[in-house]
């Protein structure tokens, strides 16, 4: 079967250029070989959803691949990838936060991380809600985890054909990212970058400030 990758790669591209966001391939369930036809493209960050297939794909495919955990996070699965993960982004919970300060301290190294944000209707997709957010960061909690770097939020649309829905989500989520940094005062928060969009909602997610969109079946084609 003849791959598209690289034609689908600058496709997609081209239709981001002029934004502030690059493209995230996301590699979940796809084979080490197509990862590499995004490599040799020039792709050196891929987006997974499980640890222990980012374990087994990492032992088959280049070192200088930048890793990022999108999917659920088990607490018992930090440790797995403390060394090495390049940014988690799924962070949702104060209890992970802990754990993730914990590995990363045995690791002798600072994780980064993205805060994730319930933006959406469905109640399956975890998330800190907003106002805890705020309080959590107003009352010091970043400074408990001083191995962790803070390095922006990430959202999850509901998956609705209603854009504006979506794009009030989306539009929610920017403002709360830039509301926390005008109140940063943490040399551990960052708050740069703004992960929302996927192959679905992408181009409301660039309009609305996006800083990185996460692509799989736009890349790599179905599953």
């Amino acid at each position: 079967m003849v791959s598209n990758v690289k034609k689908n790669l600058g496709e997609l591209e081209k239709s981001i250029q002029g934004g502030k966001a690059r493209l995230l391939p996301v590699s979940k369930t796809f084979p080490p070989e197509l990862i590499m036809e995004a490599y040799d493209a020039g792709y050196r960050e891929f987006g997974e959803n499980r640890v222990q297939e980012i374990l087994e794909k990492r032992d088959k495919l280049p070192g200088d691949i930048r890793w990022h955990l999108i999917g659920h996070l088990q607490t018992n699965k930090v440790k797995y990838i403390a060394d090495f993960i390049a940014l988690i982004q799924s962070v949702d919970s104060e209890k992970l936060l802990q754990e993730i300060e914990k590995q990363a301290v045995k690791a002798g190294r600072q994780i980064s991380v993205l805060l994730q944000v319930h933006i959406a209707e469905e109640e399956h997709k975890s998330g800190w809600d907003a106002a805890e957010l705020r309080t959590w960061m107003l009352e010091g909690g970043p400074a408990r985890y001083p191995h962790v770097l803070f390095m922006g939020l990430m959202g999850l649309a509901t998956n609705t054909e209603d854009k504006e829905k979506v794009r009030a989500e989306f539009r929610g989520l920017a403002a709360l990212k830039e509301e926390l940094n005008r109140q940063n005062s943490y040399s551990n928060v960052k708050m740069e970058e703004l992960s929302m969009g996927m192959s679905q909602d992408y181009r409301i997610a660039l309009e609305e400030g996006s800083t990185m969109v996460r692509m799989g079946t736009a890349v790599f084609g179905g599953r």
